[in-house]
């Protein structure tokens, strides 16, 4: 990984279908980290579309769905990648041949289910993309950012602020 103050870090974001939970981080990092973060999702076996509750989930937290797709794994896109983190369920042993710039996050699946466990998963999602970020930003050199903050709590904050 380049350790350049200037450039973004390629991150690829993984699950199974690139339809939940894969476009999501890759949004919240857009969000949140995009001076640090060139963010891209894809799937080992993509549905062909980005759920509606996915995107309904980003929408209300305050993230753009503008771009979003599911896509399968192109070699472009690994070989583009500097950090992979893989969402799949899949150890990343046994779901990649080539492993050493991937890291594996135990993210529930919320394909199928209600608004409530899409909203646990985005939240889940916004800690584990601050905490990545985080470590980008100390390997890099980059200042770092206020930690341990979603961006609904920022989001809330800043109305606080205003009103």
């Amino acid at each position: 990984m380049r350790e350049d103050r200037t450039t973004k870090v390629r991150v690829l974001f993984i699950c199974l279908g690139n339809s939940c939970r894969s476009p999501m981080a890759e949004a919240i990092a857009r969000a949140t980290a995009g001076d640090l973060i060139e963010a891209s999702s894809a799937g080992l076996a993509p549905l062909g579309h980005v759920m509606d509750m996915s995107k309904r989930t980003l929408l209300n937290n305050g993230y753009e769905v503008e771009g979003l797709a599911s896509k399968a794994i192109s070699p472009e896109l690994w070989d583009a990648a500097e950090v992979v983190i893989n969402m799949s369920g899949h150890p990343r042993e046994r779901a990649f041949r080539s492993w050493e710039k991937v890291e594996d996050w135990d993210v529930e699946d919320p394909y199928g289910a209600d608004a409530a466990l899409y909203q646990r998963i985005c939240e889940d999602i916004e800690r584990r993309v601050g905490e990545l970020a985080e470590r980008l930003r100390k390997k890099t050199g980059r200042p770092s950012r206020r930690s341990g903050q979603t961006e609904a709590q920022r989001r809330e904050e800043k109305k606080l602020d205003m009103g």
